[in-house]
């Protein structure tokens, strides 16, 4: 398998890996283009962890192949390339924010000016440009997460891993860091977003990829992944009488001006609104609805393991 500089970010193909008798992916095939925001979600022990070590070169797969930016899985001069804010992690509370990111562009190998530049460039991109002097102890929650942060982009990576960077923060908090990782996507870098926090999901990433049992049970956008499951019609000029003999379509709610059918699969939404109109009734606008991430997901990571996934 090849990649050109113009091709995907991430390329897997049928990459497994085993611990011992745990499988904990199982031939899963993944490819993730320039500039895409992926939220790669799942329940604990599904394999986003395995995912994200394989990424950077942290774990070698059992068998497949696999290309992160054009190279291969683990290449060293490839890694240069990739950001990454782990779950947990802790900054020695003494060292100012600038030392942090400045320690950090040393170990990436960069020399004196372009340590300094690339830690004044991410301190900008994560708005703590006006505290780059202050202690790291002293440092909220928030304003933690966003150093980490400034450490993962340091040097405009091409790809960024950020393993639940809104947990623990507040409304106010995961704003910020909603708006710090839209930046990079739109600067051109490529983010894998692993979070639990469905709803931060669906606010800011392009598409999802949902692990189950060590497999891929779902990937595309959020309109692939969740599919409508209603329709919500504002209607006028139809009276009671009709609102209750449009036949087998009986609407699960009614403010007088909007019915709502719920569940309805959206082949039919033409043949209700054909019931509508048959019965009197004026059509003034239909917003097919779409379901919620949550209850696409817990629909895909509630089916029992198989007795192949009970290996793992």
């Amino acid at each position: 398998m090849t990649a050109s500089p113009a091709g995907p970010v991430i390329q897997l193909r049928a990459i497994s890996k085993r611990y011992g008798m745990t499988v904990a992916l199982d031939a899963i095939d993944l490819q993730v283009g320039r500039g895409e925001l992926v939220g790669l979600l799942g329940p604990n022990g599904a394999g986003k962890t395995t995912v994200i070590k394989l990424l950077l070169g942290l774990a070698r797969p059992t068998s497949g192949v696999g290309l992160v930016l054009g190279a291969p899985l683990g290449d060293r001069a490839a890694r240069h390339r990739v950001g990454y804010l782990p779950e947990l992690f802790r900054y020695q509370p003494w060292l100012r924010a600038r030392e942090v990111l400045e320690l950090h562009g040393e170990l990436a190998g960069l020399s004196t000016p372009e340590r300094r530049a690339a830690a004044a460039a991410a301190l900008e991109r994560v708005d703590l440009t006006g505290r780059a002097d202050d202690s790291v102890g002293g440092f909220s929650k928030g304003m933690q997460q966003r150093l980490g942060l400034g450490v993962a982009l340091l040097g405009a990576p091409d790809l960024v891993l950020l393993d639940e960077p809104t947990s623990a923060l507040d409304p106010v908090g995961r704003t910020e860091v909603r708006e710090i990782v839209r930046a990079a996507r739109d600067r051109g870098a490529t983010v894998i977003l692993n979070s639990h926090l469905l709803t931060e999901v669906e606010r800011v990433c392009d598409r999802v990829v949902i692990l189950n049992h060590g497999g891929i049970v779902a990937s595309g956008t959020l309109d692939d992944v969740v599919a409508a499951d209603g329709v919500r019609i504002r209607v006028t000029d139809l009276d009671p009488t009709a609102r209750a003999s449009l036949g087998t379509f009986r609407p699960s709610e009614d403010d007088g001006t909007w019915l709502t059918f719920r569940p309805l699969d959206a082949a039919r939404i033409p043949e209700v609104v054909a019931t509508i109109v048959a019965a009197g009734g004026r059509i003034h606008a239909v917003e097919p609805g779409r379901g919620s991430l949550e209850a696409r997901f817990l629909e895909l990571v509630a089916a029992p393991p198989t007795a192949e996934d009970g290996r793992r």
